[in-house]
């Protein structure tokens, strides 16, 4: 009898703990899924001179998994370049910027209209966007390293499947 009347208080209060807020909850996110999923895929870095940032990077990697096993697709991202100094125009070939030590098979430069700015998260007029194409590469994760010899380096960890799947080891 004791173990029938415990059971019973303790579906009770499970089920009256849960319900209002989770459902509000639910309700938001996948009313903004599709943000999230592209903020999943999306780091950042500050680069300091100091005590200050100079410059604010952030790479959102395009990325759809597929089903096919061959997939040979090359890697893409959307960097964005923010720099703290308004008289700095943010040249690609200023900077280096590697995928796994790969260097990039493309750079082009995106205009603040294009519609590909639709597949970030979120962005600012005051930054400069590049789509950046590597090749393809067969690991499940991976460093986009960037480098310059006036704000330093600085590393975005990306990866094929949830990050959670992954080992300490693979970043």
């Amino acid at each position: 009898m004791r173990e029938l009347l415990l059971s019973i208080t303790v579906m009770a209060l499970l089920a009256g703990c849960s319900s209002k807020e989770e459902e509000k909850f639910l309700r938001i996110y996948e009313k903004n899924k599709e943000y999230h999923l592209k903020l999943q895929r999306t780091e950042k870095i500050n680069l300091k001179d100091g005590e200050f940032t100079k410059i604010l990077l952030t790479a959102t990697y395009l990325y759809e998994p597929i089903s096919d096993k061959e997939d040979k697709r090359d890697e893409k991202f959307i960097v964005g370049f923010y720099v703290d100094d308004e008289d700095v125009f943010v040249d690609m070939g200023d900077y280096e910027i590697t995928l796994n030590g790969t260097e990039p098979k493309s750079i082009k430069m995106l205009k603040k209209n294009d519609p590909l700015l639709k597949s970030i998260s979120f962005d600012s007029e005051w930054t400069h966007y590049y789509l950046i194409t590597f090749p393809h590469t067969n690991s499940k994760s991976f460093k986009l390293l960037f480098e310059s010899d006036f704000y330093g380096k600085g590393e975005l960890h990306f990866a094929k499947v949830a990050k959670y799947v992954l080992t300490k080891k693979a970043f």
